[in-house]
């Protein structure tokens, strides 16, 4: 009974689903590619054919707006003579199909101006961008060449990706130059080092600013190459750089072992305080223990850096010393001499303190900076490494404001800031 029931519903025949412009365009060059025995994928497959179809019935609607009338219609009382004058064939790259040979509209009085694909253009704007994405992750011209032909069947010389990144060098010196915020809570300068090829193979660190801005967003200020052992001047062109660019003040400047950087810092912005970075500091001080004594070296140490005050701080390294200095003078060396450096940032609350105590806050950009001259193992020229580490960040940025994809979690730590510098705050009677 009950199979009775439903075996008739069974029988019964769906209406056929109805496709979409788009599904039943797909199914047609589907259809077609597999009457013509065409694969879906690779350097002869379907993607091709779309690739071609779609570029040519898109400049032939161009060709048709140029004009003013379909092909073969035209109006006979028009005052315009120009007519479609056939087609010239042009092969492009594209990012999905490799090269692609199309055929190109021409009109007679030959003022048609192309958008799609443009006169004297070969490639298409996502495989520029593909090129320069895969250089910012460190491969070199002859890898992504090889990429390019395994990948798309399409051959691209070593020396078209050289002009294609290249192109670059204008816009990283547009983007060096942009115009900054008036104030930064905080701006946290690191060094890494990348191997240049000038005569030898040689270390060279590249600084790199961060600013935390008054909402809690950081900015990646720019890029700076050293020959190493930089002194006052080289710091001094930096921060005035950083200061016409529009930066008014710096709260706090935070980092780690850069001779010559704390002493021009007040001629430049004269209320700001630099902090050395405290981790760093700590981590100084076990490369001079035996590791025996780790242990207790930690917990004699951490009442120096939690201390509520800097003369709590102080009374905090003389029980330290007192125990440790016979075994471990160097140590104290290394607190002393960082001292000035160390204490500010323990005159403030512990939302600013945890902000301010280490450079971790441009960590994350330094390790996509690494692992891009890990893969490239050296550059050429100091104009091929700024050109990579520009490319990283910019694959952060790509509005080409300096402003990374980062908004930090440290809203209490701007409300501590905006009452501790409330007259310094912007909006102040001060600015």
């Amino acid at each position: 009974m009950t199979s009775d029931l439903v075996s008739p519903r069974k029988s019964e025949s769906k209406p056929a689903r109805e496709l979409s412009p788009e599904q039943a365009a797909a199914a047609a060059m589907v259809a077609e590619a597999k009457a013509r025995g065409l694969a879906l994928t690779g350097p002869d497959g379907l993607l091709k054919l779309f690739t071609k179809n779609v570029l040519e019935t898109a400049l032939n609607e161009e060709m048709t707006e140029h004009l003013g009338h379909e092909k073969n219609q035209a109006d006979p009382d028009r005052e315009s003579r120009n007519v479609r004058n056939g087609t010239r064939s042009k092969t492009v790259v594209s990012d999905a199909a490799g090269e692609v040979g199309i055929n190109v509209p021409r009109d007679r009085e030959s003022t048609f101006e192309p958008q799609i694909v443009r006169k004297r253009q070969r490639r298409l704007t996502e495989v520029d961008e593909i090129m320069l994405s895969l250089y910012a992750k460190g491969m070199t011209t002859g890898d992504i060449s090889a990429h390019f032909a395994e990948i798309y069947g399409s051959s691209v010389s070593k020396e078209t990706i050289s002009r294609i990144t290249d192109k670059v060098v204008a816009d990283m010196n547009d983007w060096a130059s942009r115009p900054l915020d008036a104030v930064y809570v905080a701006v946290f300068i690191d060094a890494i080092h990348v191997k240049v090829r000038d005569g030898q193979v040689a270390n060279r660190p590249v600084y790199a600013a961060i600013g935390v801005t008054i909402d809690g967003h950081k900015d990646v200020l720019g890029l700076w190459m050293g020959t190493g052992g930089e002194g006052a001047k080289f710091w001094m062109s930096v921060l005035i750089d950083l200061k016409n660019r529009g930066i008014r003040d710096v709260f706090f400047l935070v980092c780690d072992g850069l001779k010559g950087l704390p002493e021009v810092v007040a001629n430049v912005w004269p209320q700001t305080v630099v902090q050395t970075c405290i981790v760093h500091l700590i981590r100084n001080t076990f490369r001079l223990v035996s590791r025996r004594d780790w242990d207790a070296v930690k917990r004699d140490i951490k009442p120096i850096y939690t201390a509520p005050g800097p003369g709590a701080a102080a009374a905090a390294l003389d029980e330290f010393e007192e125990k440790w200095g016979a075994k471990h003078a160097a140590v104290i060396r290394l607190w002393r001499n960082a001292w000035d450096e160390f204490t500010p940032f323990l005159d403030y609350d512990v939302e600013i303190r945890t902000m301010i105590c280490s450079t971790n806050a441009i960590e994350s950009l330094n390790a996509r900076y690494r692992r891009a001259i890990r893969a490239r193992g050296h550059f050429p020229t100091e104009q091929a490494a700024m050109k990579c580490l520009y490319l990283v960040t910019r694959s952060l940025d790509p509005t080409g404001t300096g402003r990374a994809r980062w908004t930090m979690r440290w809203k209490p730590v701007i409300n501590a800031f905006a009452i501790t510098f409330g007259d310094r705050w912007p909006g102040a009677e001060t600015y």
